[in-house]
């Protein structure tokens, strides 16, 4: 489902508060609310407000707004580990693997934008979290799954050999600024965006580089692959 509800979606989001599902109500309506404002500007009150619900019943479910974040952040990675390793799985070769992972760090932008927001507004404090909170060991599994594929991909000889600790925290750092600058209705559609984001970090890795046109297509298979799975929950 994407991140992105109409008027008539995020009604049926506030009446779920008054259900069963009413915990994942209370993350959707916080979520959107610091991806909006950021964690500092959102407020049990505002959340409470929009769901028509006491705050009361927001400290029942998720105690204090840290741990509402800490809710947000869980869930994100756990997704998107998820996905990451369907990606992998999807594909045959560490350069088409790596690829799907670039277009979908781009993709989310759209597929997925207020969770990627919220995410990304705050990855400075996630980052302040305890060594061995369960956030950074999210983080670091997913910042895992880019060094096995840049070792793969040296090992069969698809990838110059480069610091694959450093370049695979250069392209999850890189990926979680773009929330401040991409228009999802800007001049460069989402797609063309993750092919730029490719060709830089493909260009500068392939040993080979004829297959950079292809992997770098906005229109091929290969990003159409990436859309299916990350669409798919």
């Amino acid at each position: 489902m994407s991140g992105n509800l109409d008027e008539e979606g995020w009604d049926r989001v506030s009446r779920r508060a008054a259900g069963p599902g009413k915990s994942d109500a209370i993350l959707d309506i916080f979520t959107r609310h610091v991806a909006e404002k950021g964690y500092d500007g959102t407020s049990f009150s505002g959340v409470a407000s929009e769901l028509g619900i006491s705050q009361g019943l927001i400290v029942h479910h998720y105690g204090t707004k840290a741990r509402l974040l800490d809710a947000l952040h869980l869930a994100y990675m756990r997704r998107r580990i998820d996905e990451a390793e369907r990606i992998v799985s999807e594909f045959s070769t560490p350069t088409e693997q790596l690829t799907g992972l670039l277009y979908a760090a781009i993709l989310y932008q759209v597929h997925d934008r207020n969770r990627t927001i919220a995410f990304q507004r705050e990855v400075a404090r996630f980052a302040l979290q305890d060594e061995n909170s369960e956030g950074r060991k999210l983080r670091r599994q997913y910042i895992g799954i880019l060094h096995s594929l840049l070792e793969a991909g040296t090992a069969a000889g698809e990838f110059r050999p480069v610091d694959t600790s450093v370049r695979s925290l250069l392209i999850f750092g890189a990926a979680q600024w773009a929330w401040t600058w991409f228009e999802p209705e800007g001049r460069r559609s989402v797609e063309q965006v993750g092919a730029e984001f490719v060709d830089l970090t493909l260009g500068s890795l392939l040993v080979d580089r004829k297959s950079l046109q292809r992997l770098s297509d906005p229109d091929g298979q290969l990003v159409a692959a990436v859309i299916k799975i990350i669409t798919a929950a």
